[in-house]
């Protein structure tokens, strides 16, 4: 449930130009204003699930996407019975909207995709059909050296916009030279991963797998884990469990059990940093940059 000081849970990721939603709970178009974040420039939404703490703050969302100006569609993503609440919300709130909105049932898989990045889920064990997301960058290109290039008589110019496109060239005494031999080898690009209302099993780790941000719900305590087992949720030491099994570099704890008074998340951060130090206890509106490993 929101708290006073404690919204619901959302996560939006800031890529270049593209700005990503994963989940909108109730009240999340007041964290985006607080933010100055442009709601207009979201290209995409990802629902997890089909309970109200992730799903309610959307219809707010799409309204107050017609009070811009927007041209381009807004693709949503999530369980299957999320078109037919879309669809009934428009109808039954009359809602004005003046632009295109594409719902898009997902499956195991990507989901998204483009010449730099996918977007893709993973099927989880929560009490309705929920899903995980991670946003992978593609690999990028190795680093050009010019002094290599220069060594091999390459010189300065378009040969050397030819070899950084992946080309071979032949120069006028009959040598080809290979982007290879210029060039460093394939660099990684970022993941970011987001888990939240399921159950624990080792399979997660297998997805989240070095991701550089595994956002994920702790929802409880070690002393409560039969709560947990019956709720269909996790520990925030299961948490910590996927993120180290995982080879994660940070896990981002959220979606907090409401018992917890802000001092009492403590005791979720303390229990996660025991098995994966590289853990922080996320609080509402909080950033964090992601830059390229190398």
């Amino acid at each position: 449930m929101p708290l006073p000081g404690r919204f619901l849970t959302s996560i939006l990721i800031r890529r270049d130009g593209d700005l990503f939603l994963f989940d909108a709970g109730e009240g999340t178009q007041v964290s985006l204003k607080m933010l100055s974040l442009k709601w207009k420039k979201i290209s995409a939404i990802f629902i997890s699930h089909m309970h109200a703490d992730h799903v309610t703050g959307l219809p707010g969302i799409l309204m107050l996407s017609s009070q811009v100006d927007r041209s381009e569609p807004l693709y949503i993503f999530g369980p299957p019975r999320l078109k037919e609440y879309v669809e009934q919300t428009r109808r039954i709130l009359d809602m004005y909207i003046n632009y295109e909105i594409v719902v898009v049932p997902v499956e195991e898989g990507k989901v998204m995709e483009d010449d730099e990045f996918s977007i893709e889920c993973f099927r989880l064990d929560h009490t309705k059909p929920c899903f995980a997301y991670s946003l992978v960058e593609k690999k990028r290109k190795g680093e050009f050296f010019p002094e290599k290039a220069l060594s091999l008589n390459v010189p300065k110019g378009p040969l050397w916009g030819k070899l950084q496109r992946g080309e071979s060239i032949k120069l006028d005494d009959g040598n080809v030279v290979t982007p290879e031999m210029v060039m460093g080898k394939e660099r990684n690009g970022r993941k970011i991963s987001y888990v939240t209302d399921t159950l624990y099993f080792p399979e997660i780790s297998d997805f989240v797998h070095d991701s550089d941000i595994l956002f994920c719900e702790g929802m409880f305590e070690r002393a409560l884990l039969e709560s947990a087992l019956e709720k269909k949720h996790m520990t925030a030491e299961q948490a910590a469990m996927i993120a180290r099994d995982g080879n994660c570099r940070r896990l981002m704890l959220q979606h907090y059990s409401p018992r917890y008074s802000k001092e009492e998340l403590k005791i979720l951060e303390n229990e996660a940093k025991a098995i994966f130090p590289e853990t922080v206890l996320t609080r509402d509106r909080m950033a964090f940059s992601v830059p390229l490993k190398d």
